[in-house]
């Protein structure tokens, strides 16, 4: 299978060659109907984080800092009070009156890992009910659900850890289908051309929510109280979602404003492809797909990476850097807004690449996988030895969370490159695995440093930025570019 891929670079021009003289004449600007859906996506993803990471930045005001039985060990300071880290007495001051839970790290992790049990159960019903009810609605109802349980938060955790923890997989539930959803809608949407553009796009709003939600959040607890948190971004997300159910088609067919022009141009080039319904599907031989195994593996190694930071950077910067809740969101966001900045820079680039043919498919994907990998696990092993400097650690965190935004346009974009009438089951698949590791990130951290901080978070960092270079070398081995036969329209009809 990967020798029949790797060596077609023809076919991967043939695919593109229809569209390179009407690149510019057809609907390119953000004015075009594709364009449209792509910001409505971004900004529904940019929802979906706003609620997914509130919870990393708020559970430092829901727990106990004067207790050292809810931190990690925290009785010998690592790095020592400075003018911008603020003594864990002023811990009430942002609590605003509100509940403290007296929960000890392995809790914390636990909770923070809970999202993702729910999460990992939702993946393929996702795309199997895309595919029979379509993408929008799936979407639509996945993000709406997550805003409406996100208002119970403060309830759950005024029982107790356990009904929390039990709302966190509900959450997790209802945002398990949002990625499977998207990706069907965009299969339908997205030119080969400027897939690298269109799906960088839409992703980069998750970053983007990241890098709202850490200052917001932070700014609420400590002016207003945590639980409030949860009240003005459930309210939010309910509001955004009737935007959603109003502004976006399923596909170009179901468009009433869209050029025919555009129309034309979307159907036609798409058209080889096909759309699966999810009614069958060549199980066999994805088992048997090496280039599907390349993406499966990186998404797991990378997402370990990702879900770690996502989860646990606000803590590492209040525990060890000893930075205050309003310092705290602040610059656990920086990290985000060169996540998104690099997202958005990384596809452009990607298409420009594949449209001038300088490179095939295959070289463009690999490119910047390790580009994404590497980088970002250089940068981890160096924030575990740089102790309390403060600067260094930033930087290095900020980077690492910024390079590894380029692996969106390699192999988490090879989805609809190797298999786009299975896009949505393909995604499924690969983001479960990733979700797996979501699941053991947040949890690994807490049990890693619940002895020895220093220590603790030195191994965190080195056994990400390992991973990291495993999936990397996997994905340049076994990776291919172009559309697999079993994922061929006249293939899945005999």
């Amino acid at each position: 299978m990967q020798q029949s891929t790797e060596d077609r670079p023809e076919s991967d021009q043939e695919d593109a060659a229809p569209l390179l003289n009407q690149q510019l004449s057809l609907g390119k600007g953000l004015c075009s109907a594709r364009y449209s859906l792509v910001l409505i996506l971004h900004f529904s993803l940019f929802m979906m984080y706003l609620l997914r990471v509130n919870l990393s930045i708020t559970i430092i005001a829901m727990t106990n800092g004067t207790n050292p039985g809810s931190l990690t060990n925290s009785s010998t300071d690592v790095c020592p009070n400075c003018s911008h880290a603020q003594p864990n007495g002023s811990h009430r001051a942002f609590t605003q009156g509100a509940p403290v839970y007296d929960w000890r790290a392995e809790t914390q992790g636990v909770i923070l890992s809970a999202l993702f049990y729910g999460y990992l159960f939702t993946q393929l019903l996702g795309r199997y009910w895309s595919g029979q009810f379509g993408g929008k609605l799936v979407l639509g109802y996945g993000l709406l659900s997550t805003s409406a349980l996100m208002l119970l938060v403060p309830l759950a955790a005024g029982l107790g850890a356990v009904y929390l923890i039990g709302l966190q997989a509900l959450l997790g539930m209802a945002e398990g289908v949002i990625f499977p959803a998207q990706y069907m809608l965009l299969a339908k949407w997205a030119l080969p051309l400027e897939r690298s553009r269109l799906i960088q796009l839409a992703v980069a709003g998750c970053t983007f929510g990241t890098f709202v939600t850490f200052p917001a959040a932070g700014i609420i607890c400590q002016y207003v109280g945590w639980p409030y948190v949860f009240y003005i971004f459930g309210g939010i997300g309910c509001v955004w979602c009737g935007f959603w159910f109003l502004l976006v088609y399923e596909d170009p067919a179901c468009h009433p404003h869209i050029s025919a022009g555009e129309k034309e141009y979307i159907v036609s080039s798409l058209a080889n492809q096909g759309i699966s319904h999810g009614r069958s599907l060549p199980l066999l031989a994805m088992i048997k797909s090496l280039p599907l195994w390349a993406i499966a593996v990186p998404c797991f190694c990378s997402e370990w990476l990702f879900f770690k930071l996502l989860a646990s950077m606000p803590t590492y910067m209040h525990e060890v850097l000893r930075f205050d809740i309003n310092e705290n969101g602040l610059l656990a966001a920086l990290p985000y807004i060169g996540n998104w900045l690099c997202t958005i820079v990384s596809g452009v680039l990607a298409d420009f690449l594949l449209s001038k043919q300088v490179f095939s498919i295959a070289t463009v994907r690999k490119l910047f996988s390790v580009l994404g990998m590497m980088l970002p696990a250089i940068s981890l092993v160096s924030v575990s030895y740089v102790g309390c400097d403060y600067t260094a650690a930033v930087v290095f965190l900020t980077l690492s969370m910024t390079v590894i935004s380029m692996c969106g346009a390699g192999f988490y974009t090879k989805h609809m490159d190797i298999a786009p009438r299975y896009a949505g089951f393909v995604l499924g698949v690969t983001n479960t695995l990733g979700t797996v590791s979501g699941i053991i990130a947040p949890t690994a951290v807490g049990f890693l440093t619940s002895q020895d901080l220093l220590t603790g978070w030195r191994n965190v960092f080195c056994v990400s930025a390992a991973l990291n270079l495993f999936g990397r070398l996997f994905y340049v081995t076994f990776g291919g570019g172009t559309i697999q036969d079993w994922a061929r329209e006249d293939t899945a009809l005999q």
